[in-house]
């Protein structure tokens, strides 16, 4: 009997002690380059300045949890990488797996706070509930609920014409929890929602395209973006587009920059 409880002590201070010292894993590596803010000499010619507020984005995520249904994401205990052969190993605990889905899953609300974005002090913050199930070692299925604090930072991909959002959860709040089922937990909620949400699509480039027929020269103007930068005030989001311009007549480019004043 004291070599079984010393075993599963083992175990469980082992793959708690995993965790620690690995950490969740980071979020991908995002596409392009991080958005800046503004220049403080003012915008340059032939910026587009496009407003987003709170309700925008809040209304596409009530839409998502009503029509789509909840977002959900698999748990994994830990990943390593194999620097030389490129070859990746998944841990997995496949003896005490049970009927446990071992997923997390995005609430519209719960454990106090709602699922939303916000725009305030000059971020772009998101708190997001959460309620899931894990098959952990020897303890068995654990159901657990809570939310977690997000942040999300814009990049732009010039090559791809598209603005992302990638989404960092900082800190994971669980309710009634033990100490060694949060610190199995924490971890692997974080770790899923930082490698499976991102890159966050925000803008396409159908929408930052310009392609505008001009029927008195029979030609076309067209614009692609060069520069993307943004600025967070109270609940608004305030995108500054740079575009390069391009006119053509039948098919030929007559030239090319900032449209003349």
């Amino acid at each position: 009997m004291k070599y079984v409880l010393t075993l599963i002590g083992g175990l469980l201070v082992g793959a708690v002690l995993m965790l620690f010292f690995m950490g969740a894993p980071r979020a991908k590596q995002m596409p392009g380059a991080p958005v800046q803010p503004p220049d403080a000499g003012g915008d340059a010619p032939g910026t587009a300045i496009v407003r987003i507020d709170e309700n925008f984005f809040n209304t596409i995520l009530g839409t998502i949890f009503k029509d789509a249904g909840a977002p959900a994401f698999p748990l994994k205990l830990a990943s390593l990488k194999n620097g030389s052969q490129g070859d990746q190993m998944t841990m997995r605990y496949a003896l005490f797996q049970s009927d446990c889905n071992d997923t997390v899953v995005l609430a519209q609300e719960g454990s106090g706070v709602k699922t939303v974005v916000r725009f305030a002090d000059g971020k772009i913050v998101a708190p997001l509930a959460f309620s899931g199930s894990y098959s952990a070692p020897i303890l068995g299925c654990v159901r657990f609920t809570g939310w977690a604090q997000a942040n999300i930072k814009l990049f732009f991909d010039q090559s791809k014409q598209t603005v992302y959002g990638q989404v960092t959860v900082e800190s994971v709040n669980l309710d009634d929890t033990s100490p060694i089922i949060n610190n199995i937990i924490t971890p692997l909620v974080q770790g899923a929602i930082n490698q499976q949400v991102n890159p966050l699509e925000i803008l396409r480039a159908p929408q930052l395209a310009l392609n505008i027929p001009v029927q008195a020269s029979h030609g076309t103007l067209k614009a692609q973006v060069k520069d993307v930068r943004s600025e967070v005030k109270d609940g608004v989001l305030l995108l500054h587009i740079a575009y390069d311009f391009k006119a053509e007549r039948n098919g030929q480019p007559q030239g090319s920059g900032q449209p003349q004043g």
